[in-house]
């Protein structure tokens, strides 16, 4: 798949998930999509949930959804951290008002609780988290992987094939591979 000439945002924060973030950067840039890294702070770099580190090449304060074709949000416990920081909340919802393809796995719908991103949607996420995304609006669902227009949520690692395969799908666009 060449995906040339798009663009997405994988945010990061501390405490990530190794896999929800790395699997789709690498999965992306292998179709030809320019990844950034997205925290609080540019040139931060935060570390995962066993240490590996994510160095944030733009600051969410200083880079506008319009700039994105997508944005990936990655589980683990960074989406607590990322709730803490008005930029990445403000990021996130302009991403939602800009219908952008949203790909949330595990805890990542975390931070679309703190948006209207998950109101009248289908979603998925960690079985932890589904009384907050019912909270924030959502029908839960128990399955590898819910595409709900441009909101695109999974549950755990184990579902990254599926959640990738529906993210390529978004950013080819209709008529593209999984349409």
């Amino acid at each position: 798949m060449d995906l040339a000439g798009k663009k997405a945002a994988v945010l990061v924060e501390q405490m990530y998930q190794e896999l929800e973030v790395w699997y789709p950067y690498y999965r992306l840039r292998e179709a030809g999509v320019q990844v950034d890294l997205v925290g609080p702070e540019a040139g931060v770099t935060y570390p995962s949930k066993l240490g590996y580190p994510a160095r944030a090449d733009r600051a969410a304060g200083r880079v506008s959804a319009q700039q994105y074709d997508a944005i990936v949000i990655p589980g683990g416990y960074a989406p607590d951290y990322m709730r803490r920081c008005q930029a990445m909340i403000d990021f996130a919802q302009a991403a939602v008002d800009a219908r952008l393809p949203i790909a949330a796995i595990c805890h990542g719908p975390w931070l679309l609780c703190s948006t209207s991103g998950l109101r009248g949607r289908r979603a998925t996420c960690f079985m932890a988290i589904r009384d907050d995304v019912r909270n924030a609006g959502a029908e839960y669902l128990d399955a590898e992987c819910v595409v709900d227009g441009n909101l695109i949520t999974a549950r755990k690692p184990d579902d990254l094939p599926a959640f990738c395969r529906a993210l390529l799908a978004a950013l080819a666009g209709p008529g593209g591979p999984g349409e």
